[in-house]
C-alpha cells in the first residue's frame, strides 16, 4: 500500500517542524559533547599506551616490538565484544561505509567498547562509523524516554540528527560530515531538505560544542586538518592524463583491499577469540616491517591516518618512492585485515592510502605533489566508500585555496575509479529472485536499509510530531 503524499512546503512552514529543529538543537549539545569526550579518551589512551607507558617501564621510547602485545589485546577485547555483547560491536566495516538505522540502547556499550579498543590500540580504522552509530543510538534513546510511543520512522529522523552532531567537525567541516551522511543514507528530493536541515542544525551546534570544549580543555578539536600544503597553480593536459591513471590504479588497489577483507572475515568470524587477536598481531607485524625497512615510524601504518595525513602531504617530498610504496603495501594489507576483524570506520585509512599513492606517483614527471595527493585521496575514497560526491569533497575542501584549482582533476580521477571499481567488483548471485547490485546488497535490502530516512519517514513525521508534541518532549530530553 502506497504511503500518503506529503506537502514538503506545508511541513516546512508548520510549528511541528520548528519543534523538530528545537529538538535537534537540544539533542545536539549532549551528543556532540559525548562524541568529543569519546575522541578525547581515544587520543589520551593512544598517547598513554604508545608514549607514556613505555617510558614509565624504563624505555627511552616505545621499542619496535611494542605494538605486538597491544594489537593482540585489541583483538581479544574486540573478539569478546563481538561474541558476547548485544549488537556485535556495530556493523563490520568490510561491508563498506553505512549510515542509517538506530542502534538500541543495549547495543551502545558494545559499539563503544569495540571502537575504543580498535582505535586506541592501533588497528587501521577510523572513528567516524562508531560515532555515527553512537550518535544515532543516543538520540534514539532520548526519544524513547518520551511518555508516549513514537513511530520508528520519526525516531530515525531524530537519530540522523544525532549522527550529524557526533561527526560535526571530524572531517574538518560540518558540511563535509553532512554530505557524507546524506550520500550514504540515500537522501534525495523533498526528503533531502526536510530531513537534512535538522541534521545540519545539530551539526552546527556540535561544531560549536567541539570548539568550545577545545577552548576550555585544550585537548584539540579532533578535526581533520591539512596544514602547510605546498601551493598548486592550475591543472594542465598532462595532469588530466595522470587523473585517468590514478583512477585506474586506485580501482585496482582499493578493490584488492576490499576483496582481502571479505576473504578474511568469514574465517575470523568462525573463530573470533583466536583469529581476532592473530589479526591484531598481523597488523602490528606489518607496521614493524615498514618501520624496520624504511626507518619511519610504526604509527604511519598503525591507526586511521587522520593525524598522519597532514604531515605526510606537507613532508611528502622527503619520502623516497620506495618508502612510499612499502607504506602503501603495509598499510593496505593492515587496512584489509582490520576491516575484516575490528570495528571502526573506513574513511581515514582510504584517504591516507590515496594520498600516499599520489605522492609516490609525483616522483614521476608531470605530476605535482598536491595534485597527485588530491587525486589519490578522491579516487581511493570512492573505491572504498562508494560515495562519489563525498569523495570529491574530501579531496578538495580540505586543501583550502588549492582545492578549487585541483578540483577538475579530482573529479576525473573519482569518476574513473568509481566506474572501474564497479567493473572489477563481481556481481553477487541474486537471492529469492531479487537481482543484487555490485555492492553485494540486494535492491530490496538496500531500499529497506535506507527507508527510515526516505519518503515514509517524511510522511509519518507530521503525525509523529502532532501526536507526541515534540516541543514538550524536548525539555525532557535536555536532561541527557
Amino acid at each position: 500500500m502506497s504511503s500518503p503524499s506529503v506537502d514538503p512546503d506545508a511541513l516546512l512552514r508548520s510549528r511541528r517542524y520548528v519543534g523538530l529543529l528545537v529538538l535537534a538543537v537540544v539533542l545536539g549539545v549532549p551528543i556532540s559533547a559525548a562524541a568529543y569526550g569519546f575522541l578525547a579518551l581515544v587520543s589520551g589512551l593512544q598517547e598513554w599506551l604508545f608514549t607514556d607507558l613505555p617510558q614509565a617501564l624504563g624505555f627511552a621510547s616505545a621499542p619496535l616490538w611494542w605494538p605486538l602485545p597491544l594489537l593482540a589485546l585489541a583483538g581479544v577485547l574486540v573478539g569478546l565484544t563481538i561474541r558476547y555483547l548485544p549488537g556485535r560491536g556495530g556493523h563490520s566495516p568490510a561491508d563498506g561505509f553505512k549510515a542509517g538505522g538506530v542502534p538500541s540502547p543495549v547495543e551502545l556499550p558494545g559499539i563503544a567498547i569495540a571502537a575504543l579498543a580498535t582505535l586506541s590500540l592501533g588497528a587501521v580504522l577510523g572513528p567516524e562509523a562508531p560515532l555515527i552509530a553512537l550518535g544515532a543510538g543516543l538520540a534514539g534513546a532520548a526519544v524513547r524516554l518520551a511518555r508516549r510511543p513514537v513511530p520508528a520512522q520519526a525516531t530515525a529522523v531524530v537519530a540522523a540528527a544525532g549522527s550529524f552532531a557526533a561527526v560535526s567537525t571530524l572531517l574538518g567541516s560540518p558540511l563535509l560530515g553532512a554530505f557524507l551522511l546524506m550520500e550514504a543514507s540515500g537522501l534525495g528530493g523533498a526528503t533531502l531538505g526536510l530531513v537534512l536541515v535538522p541534521g545540519l542544525v545539530a551539526a552546527g551546534i556540535g561544531s560549536l560544542i567541539f570548539i568550545g570544549l577545545d577552548a576550555w580543555t585544550g585537548l584539540g578539536t579532533f578535526s581533520l586538518v591539512l596544514p602547510d600544503v605546498p601551493p598548486f597553480a592550475h591543472p594542465d593536459l598532462a595532469q588530466f592524463a595522470w587523473a585517468l591513471g590514478i583512477g585506474l590504479a586506485a580501482a585496482v588497489v582499493g578493490t584488492a583491499i576490499r576483496r582481502l577483507a571479505l576473504l578474511v572475515r568469514p574465517h575470523v568470524e568462525r573463530r573470533l577469540l583466536v583469529l581476532t587477536p592473530l589479526a591484531g598481531v598481523v597488523v602490528a607485524a606489518l607496521a614493524i616491517l615498514y618501520a624496520q625497512v624504511s626507518g619511519h615510524a610504526v604509527a604511519e601504518v598503525l591507526f586511521s591516518g587522520q593525524d598522519a595525513i597532514g604531515p605526510l602531504i606537507s613532508q611528502g617530498a622527503g619520502y623516497s618512492a620506495g618508502a612510499l610504496v612499502l607504506l602503501i603495501v603495509c598499510k593496505g594489507l593492515a587496512y584489509g585485515v582490520s576491516l575484516a576483524s575490528f570495528r571502526g570506520g573506513p574513511v581515514f585509512p582510504a584517504m591516507f592510502l590515496g594520498a600516499a599513492g599520489g605522492i609516490a606517483l609525483s616522483h614521476l614527471p608531470g605530476l605535482p605533489l598536491v595534485a597527485g595527493a588530491a587525486m589519490g585521496i578522491g579516487a581511493m575514497s570512492v573505491v572504498l566508500l562508494r560515495l562519489p560526491l563525498t569523495s570529491v569533497l574530501l579531496a578538495t575542501l580540505l586543501l583550502a585555496e588549492d582545492g578549487l584549482a585541483v578540483m577538475p582533476l579530482v573529479i576525473v580521477a573519482v569518476a574513473v575509479a568509481y566506474v572501474a571499481s564497479a567493473r572489477l567488483t563481481p556481481v553477487p548471485p541474486a537471492q529469492d529472485g531479487v537481482p543484487a547490485d555490485r555492492s553485494g546488497d540486494s535492491s530490496a535490502s538496500k531500499a529497506e536499509s535506507r527507508q527510515p530516512l526516505g519518503r515514509q519517514a517524511l510522511t509519518s513525521l507530521p503525525t509523529a510530531v502532532t501526536r507526541n508534541s515534540w516541543p514538550r518532549r524536548a525539555s525532557s530530553t535536555a536532561r541527557l
